[in-house]
Formats: C-alpha cells, structure tokens, sequence
C-alpha cells in the first residue's frame, strides 16, 4: 500500500478499525471497554463476550462497482499529457481499491477493463442499475472525450457515486457543474484516502438504511421507520425492559464483570458496588432485548421508565454498548441514535450524547449527560481514563469519562426528515477543541461535562440543538460529503 499508511486515514487522527472483522469473533476483548485484560474470565465462562448487533445491518453487505475512465490512444499533448504514465497510475489504484475493499468487508466489483467509449459506460451504468448496486466508483485516468461525461452518466443513474479525479485529470470547469450535486462527492486530489473515505460512505450509507433501533418506550409495541435515512424503528413497550431486570438474579458472570469494571476505573466514588452490579445488569438486559428483537441500536426513555423506581438507569449500559459498536442513546431520543449511527458506521468510534450549556466565561460549550464511553480514540484503541460516581440524581453507578485537554472534536446533532412535510432530514455540524472537564460536584448538573471552545463566531448562548454526539476527530468536512451522497441537508454551525 502507498507509504504504508491505511487507506481508510481521513486524517492523522482516523485510524484503521478492525471492528467489521471482530464483530464475529471473541477476539473484540481487546476492543472492549470493559472486558480489557480479562481473557480468562471469559474463557472460564466468568464474564459475557461482547454484544453484537443482531439486526439486518449487522447482515448486509454492500456491493460496490468500480470502472477506471481513459481514452484507448496515447495522451499526447492533450492532458493528462504524455508525461503521465496511466498504466502505472492504474496499478496503483487497483492494488489501494482491492485492500481497502478487503478492509471494509464490502462486496467490491472492479471493471478488468478500462471504459474506453461512451457506449462502454453506457453498458456499464446499465449492468449497476439492473443489478441494484450501492454505489459507484469513476476512477478517472484521463480529462478528454468521454471522460467527464461518464463521471456525469454515472450520477444521473441515482446510484450514490464517488469520482476520483487525479491532478491532471480535471480544470475546475469540469468539476464545477457536479461540485454541489446531490448524489455525488468528487475527490479532486492524488491523495487516494480521500477516495478510500469515499468508499467507506458508499459502505456506511447502505448499512445505516437497514439498521433497526429497538425503542423502549410506553406501552405498545409497533414498528416504524425513519424516513430518508431509513432506519427502522421497534417499539418495545418499557415495561419488558423493567419486568426483564427484576427477574434477572446476580448471577456469578455479573458479579465478576462488575468487580473488572471497579477494577479498570480510576477511581469510585459515591458508587457502591451494588450500584455498579446494578449497572452490569442493565448491560446485561438490554443486550438480551438487542438480540431477542433482533436490532442493531437501542434506545430507552429511561428517565420516564426508570426515574420513578430503583432499577439502575442504564448509564453504564450504553456506555459500554457504544464503546463495543452498538449505538446506545438516552432517552428514546431518535435523531441521537441516528447520529450514534452515522458516527460509528462512518468513523469507527462512539459518541456522547449530551445537553449542551452555555459557558459565557470562556464562549464555550459544556456538554453534560451521565453516560459516556471511553473508547473515544476508536473501537480498536485504549480507552480514556474513567471514574465510576454517582449520577446527578445521586443514584446508581455511571462511567465519569476524562475527555483529553486539546482534543479536536466534532459536534453532530441530527433533525429526522419528515416525508409529509416534504422535509429532509437535517445535520447539525461543528468542530473545535476540548479545554477541559468540569468539575461535578462543586458544578451542578450531568456528572461528565466537558468543555468545548467550538470554532466560528456561534453565539454560545443561542447554540443550535440538543443532544448533540460529541466525538473524537475533526470531522466537519467528511460529514458534509456524506451529506451530499446521500441528499440530506448539511448545515456548518
């Protein structure tokens, strides 16, 4: 591979996940946040392995199909020119295509041949559309003839399409009329991780369509959906969630796993062991109903169902869910499940979900909540320091999750769509960088708050959203590329 580097590195921060190639096996231990260093326990039937998703998009495989676009003759004089050399430039972005494909566990079909005519491409694109494709990868090799107007064919199928056009093979007249096309992202560079990130929306996009949230709320149970991202949506009457608890014993595996948890934490405090037992049961409950409704992502009004009674609130339930790649959201809050969805689908690593404030001292904003993961560098790497406390409600054990001073981050709130109102759904998009962590007590409110100064001229006090997902990385960019590949409105606060 070119340098050496993965060719899923959006930037220096993004690294390579082995999360589609675990997922299937015990060996995610070592990714997960609460079972690090305890591969005896599990082989001695101490502690669970792992959750998994156990819906339709934990089963999907999204096909792509890959053509590169030249003309048959010599380049001559016309450019690229006949200083480049395409054949070599086709070897090497054959061989970065194959192993990215093989790194994304996507079903991936490259042309043998190059389209040499617009009646090859008009073939082509025929052979995609009839077989239902995902997506579509122009790799372009050349600027005349039939070149542009392929990448322009390819668009016009509806198929989400990626061009990656190398120096040489473009002027800005060409990739203007499709610059702000929806439908299409044109990576305009020879940096071919961005062709690789390319790849990776056309594999994420598919997935997020068929994946299926379990909604723990009220008291019927019905299906629905969410619109233009297409996520499908199971309702689950709360009451199975507390009936399952009660009838749950602490079990040997829930004492062991509880006891590591205490272990790996910097320190308790307030939290009582019985607390943090209580916790690990709700882990354990919520990942029966995730298999049992056979969903990829949970979420709970767990504020209504639970606030009034003594089951633990399933704070370090999600917390560890999201650390091992299932979007967990608090309260039955469907536009953060999404957006826990986008962000580990596209950027393999979790999300917080939090209530913003107003910090005027420093134009800042401090995201607060009670439930946080802390594998924030990535599914596949160490986690953040943690302490376990009591939530603000001075109950039941949370994860108090360190977020590392100077850390860029990027904020992600997600508004559904709404297909009556002819109203597309609508991402919520920031970045900037952690100052620190607030202090709760003396500071009142969620027990994990970090401060973030974000960049732009937001007025802190009228911030737009609610539950906005922070996360590791500085993602803005990559966001509003998905956004345009798949027609949702991106907007940069």
């Amino acid at each position: 591979m070119n340098s050496g580097r993965c060719p899923l590195h959006c930037d220096a921060h993004h690294k390579c996940s082995r999360r589609d190639f675990l997922r299937g096996s015990t060996v995610l231990l070592a990714g997960s946040s609460l079972l690090a260093g305890c591969a005896s326990l599990l082989q001695q039937g101490m502690v669970m392995a792992p959750l998994r998703p156990s819906g339709p998009a934990s089963k999907y495989i999204p096909t792509i199909k890959a053509a590169f676009v030249r003309r048959k003759e010599d380049y001559g004089m016309w450019w690229p020119g006949a200083v480049y050399d395409g054949e070599a430039a086709r070897r090497k972005y054959t061989a970065q295509l194959m192993e990215t494909a093989r790194t994304l566990g996507v079903e991936f079909n490259l042309r043998p041949e190059p389209i040499y005519s617009p009646a090859e491409a008009d073939a082509w694109l025929a052979e995609a559309k009839a077989a239902n494709v995902d997506g579509l990868m122009v790799m372009l090799l050349d600027r005349q003839q039939h070149a542009w107007p392929t990448a322009h064919k390819a668009v016009n199928t509806g198929i989400p399409t990626v061009i990656f056009s190398p120096v040489g093979t473009s002027f800005t007249t060409n990739t203007i009329r499709l610059a702000d096309t929806p439908g299409c992202v044109i990576y305009s560079t020879d940096e071919f991780s961005q062709a690789a990130y390319g790849m990776k929306m056309l594999k994420a996009g598919p997935k997020i369509r068929r994946a299926r949230c379990v909604v723990l709320r009220g008291n019927k149970r019905y299906d629905s959906s969410m619109t233009d991202l297409g996520i499908a949506l199971r309702y689950v009457p709360a009451k199975v969630f507390l009936d399952e608890y009660r009838s749950t014993p602490d079990t040997d595996q829930i004492l062991a796993m509880a006891d590591e948890y205490m272990r790996r934490a910097r320190r308790r405090k307030g939290a009582t062991r019985e607390d943090v037992i209580n916790g690990i049961k709700s882990y354990v409950v919520a990942g029966n109903i995730l298999k049992r409704e056979e969903c990829d992502a949970i979420t709970m009004d767990c504020l209504g169902a639970l606030g009034k009674t003594k089951v633990s609130l399933p704070c370090i339930a999600w917390s560890r869910m999201n650390d091992e790649g299932i979007p967990a959201a608090c309260e039955a809050d469907l536009g953060a499940v999404a957006s826990h969805t986008i962000v580990q689908y596209l950027f393999d690593r979790p999300g917080f979900q939090q209530d913003p404030v107003a910090d005027t001292a420093h134009q800042a904003i401090i995201g607060a909540h009670c439930s946080c993961p802390t594998r924030l560098n990535g599914f596949d790497q160490s986690p953040e320091p943690f302490d376990i406390v009591h939530h603000h409600g001075n109950r039941d054990a949370v994860p108090r999750t360190l977020w590392r001073k100077g850390q860029r981050v990027t904020s992600l709130d997600l508004f559904p769509g709404n297909e009556k109102q002819k109203r597309k759904t609508k991402l919520l998009i920031s970045a900037g960088t952690v100052l620190d962590n607030v202090d709760v007590p003396p500071a009142g409110g969620c027990v994990v708050s970090v401060r973030v100064k974000f960049d732009g001229n937001q007025e802190v006090l009228s911030f737009p959203g609610f539950h906005q997902v922070f996360f590791y990385g500085d993602y803005k960019r990559q966001l509003v590329e998905f956004c345009r590949l798949f027609n949702l409105e991106a907007q940069v606060v």
